[in-house]
């Protein structure tokens, strides 16, 4: 079994997925919707609500979780895997995010290489990210893609009230109108010049792809990253076949867990996911308080 944390809802995009690349894999989603949003909270607060859900997977069966949440991913990742995890108890488990996979596609540079290498050093291509206010500000798209591409120029662009009209179920034209907002503030940024390639760096974003490709030039290549993360899974699974436990095809199980109303998390899941199966509650224990 894999676990998928997210901090709300938007990882639904990832994991339905997830779900159509692996019909055999059982996945078990859970969605830390009692403290939801992350963004306007510390960054050790988030390391810290990460890390309960990390473990809570953990002690379901999950050998493997990946963070379905750009600002958890941000955030809490590096330090869960670098701080946390190898004196954690739990040998044998990992955790993973979404960033590297996403910065892997636009710079077309293994996450393993974390200096300039032939020809990438030499790219110059222009990169859009669009992501939340906490995602942008934390600069880990910039950091990240430079570090590979020092030559690229990445304009980052926050938008600050798309992800919450998505999950409030807004009018089409509301959410063209701030999608075209977000365009073209970009737009104004490069001074007309045309992104080579276009970051959807939010889970939510997914749902209005088509709302960026009406507004973004026809030659920018947009990045979505419920595709992007299928296609790393796949690949890292091949590589690392023991965080499926001696996996054999079996009929999947899906779970889906939420620290909010079991309910309303139901219904409101259902933008994401139609066919998503319905939540049940969990409360943390208390080693995790």
């Amino acid at each position: 079994m894999i676990g998928v944390f997210d901090s709300g809802l938007g990882g639904l995009t990832v994991l339905r997925k997830l779900a159509e690349r692996f019909p055999d894999i059982s996945f078990c989603y859970l969605g830390d919707h009692a403290n939801v949003p992350y963004g306007n909270r510390p960054s050790d607060a988030i390391v810290e609500l990460t890390r309960r859900g990390v473990e809570a997977l953990f002690e379901r069966g999950a050998r493997l979780v990946l963070l379905g949440c750009n600002t958890a991913t941000a955030v809490a990742a590096r330090r869960l895997q670098q701080n946390w995890l190898p004196g954690s108890g739990w040998a044998g488990h990992n955790v993973v995010g979404i960033v590297a996979p996403t910065v892997e596609a636009a710079t077309q540079t293994p996450w393993a290489v974390t200096t300039p290498q032939y020809p990438q050093k030499f790219n110059s291509d222009l990169i859009a990210v669009f992501g939340t206010t906490r995602t942008i500000t934390s600069g880990v798209y910039r950091e990240e893609i430079r570090k590979r591409c020092p030559r690229v120029e990445v304009i980052q662009q926050i938008c600050a009230h798309l992800a919450g009209a998505i999950e409030d179920e807004a009018s089409r034209e509301e959410l063209d109108g701030l999608v075209r907002e977000g365009v073209g503030a970009v737009m104004e940024q490069t001074l007309g010049a045309l992104p080579h390639r276009a970051i959807l760096g939010c889970t939510h974003f997914p749902l209005v792809e088509d709302l960026f490709r009406a507004h973004l030039p026809s030659s920018t290549r947009i990045l979505s990253q419920p595709e992007i993360v299928a296609d790393s899974l796949e690949d890292y699974l091949a590589r690392h076949p023991h965080y499926l436990g001696g996996f054999h095809p079996q009929p999947r199980n899906l779970t889906m867990l939420t620290t909010g109303d079991a309910v309303e998390t139901s219904a409101r899941a259902g933008i994401f996911w139609p066919e998503a199966p319905p939540f049940e509650r969990v409360v943390f224990g208390t080693r995790f308080l």
